[in-house]
Formats: structure tokens, sequence, C-alpha cells
């Protein structure tokens, strides 16, 4: 009669070979989503980086135009505040070097004919050139494609998504103020530009206020 030999199972290489396995399956979960979180990380940093530096160019394109700009409702008041009954001016030539040092763009031609010896009368050739502001939303477009947004976090998404919100508004009040200037409507032109000073300086606010804690939303 033969008999078998029953080997030793070595437990304790068995179990030293499945913590190994199990060790190994971890690391690779762990070094997944770190390299995972790293992507993440790195595309949110540039996609706010982008944004910072369009919001920075919008910024410094909006007040330098809202400046030119708020010009020609200036102009108008002077003007009207100057005119005669007969719609000319009646000054001192002193006054309308002055007039056409602070209005270059709204004043392009001027003919006068002397009164006495100190006044001229004045007729203006008037010239409204309304700057056209382009405010970019081309970084914020992508991220929000991107999904990347999301990672920004509650406060730093609403404050941007209320920033660009406020730059649609200043988009649609600029259209409608060429509306009224192409449909020679000049007392709804200059009730536009008033209302849209407004909105451009909460524009100006916000972008500051974003420029200044866009990075603590890395």
């Amino acid at each position: 009669m033969r008999f078998f030999k029953v080997k030793t199972i070595n437990w304790k290489y068995i179990l030293g070979e499945i913590f190994l396995i199990f060790v190994g399956i971890n690391l690779a979960i762990w070094f997944n989503d770190w390299n995972a979180s790293k992507t993440i990380q790195n595309d949110k940093e540039i996609a706010l980086t982008k944004i910072k530096g369009e919001l920075e160019a919008n910024l410094e394109e909006l007040v330098v135009n809202r400046n030119l700009n708020q010009k020609i409702p200036s102009f108008f008041a002077e003007m009207d505040s100057l005119k005669m009954d007969n719609k000319n001016l009646l000054l001192v030539p002193s006054v309308m070097y002055e007039l056409r040092k602070r209005y270059p763009s709204q004043i392009r031609g001027v003919d006068s004919v002397k009164t006495d010896d100190e006044l001229y009368e004045y007729h203006v050739d008037a010239f409204i050139n309304l700057e056209i502001t382009d405010l970019s939303s081309i970084a914020w477009d992508v991220a929000k494609s991107t999904g990347i947004f999301h990672e920004f976090g509650y406060d730093c998404l609403y404050g941007l998504q209320g920033l660009y919100n406020t730059q649609d508004l200043v988009k649609i009040e600029l259209e409608n103020a060429t509306n009224a200037l192409r449909s020679g409507s000049m007392q709804e032109f200059l009730r536009v530009l008033e209302f849209m000073v407004q909105i451009e300086n909460q524009l100006e606010d916000q972008y500051q206020k974003m420029i200044e804690s866009i990075d603590n939303c890395k």
C-alpha cells in the first residue's frame, strides 16, 4: 500500500504574497488618484491664470474707454450751458481754446465771427465717437466648457459668475448706446451713457476685487 506525503503549506509565504499584492494595488490606486489630482490642480491653476489675465486686460480697456465716453455727456452739458438762443456760442477766444483742449475728440471744427473787441460768435462742428469696449470672456468660457470651473470653490465661482454677468450688462448697454446714436436719438443716447457709467463703475470694482483675490481660488 502506497502512502502520499502531504506537503506542509507555507501560510507565511502565502500571506506575505497576498499582503504584497494588496499593497501594490493600493499604491497603484493612490498613485492614479494623486496623478489625477495633480492634473486637475495644474489645469485649475492654468485656467485661473488665463482668467486673471483676461480680467486685467478687460479692466484696463474698460477704464480708458469709460473715461473717453463719459466726456460726451460732459461736452453736451457744457455746450448747452454756454449756448445762446441761436444755438451758437458767444465767447472770448481763451474760453474756446480751453473747450477745444478739454474735448479734442468732440470738437472737430470751429467757425467764428467777431462781434466786438473781445467776444466771438462760434459755430462748433461737433463729432461723437463712441468707444466700443471689447470685453473678452474667452478664458471664462473655456473654463466652463472643460468643466474645470467646478474646482474653483463656491465663493470664487460665485464671484466670477457675478462679474461676467455684469460684464454682459455693460455689453448690452453699449449696444443700446450704439443703436440710439445710429437712430439719431441724442436724448436716449445720453440717457444710456448715464446709466452705463453706473454699471461700468460696478464692473470696475468687481474686476479689482477678483484680481486681488483670484489666487486664493487655487
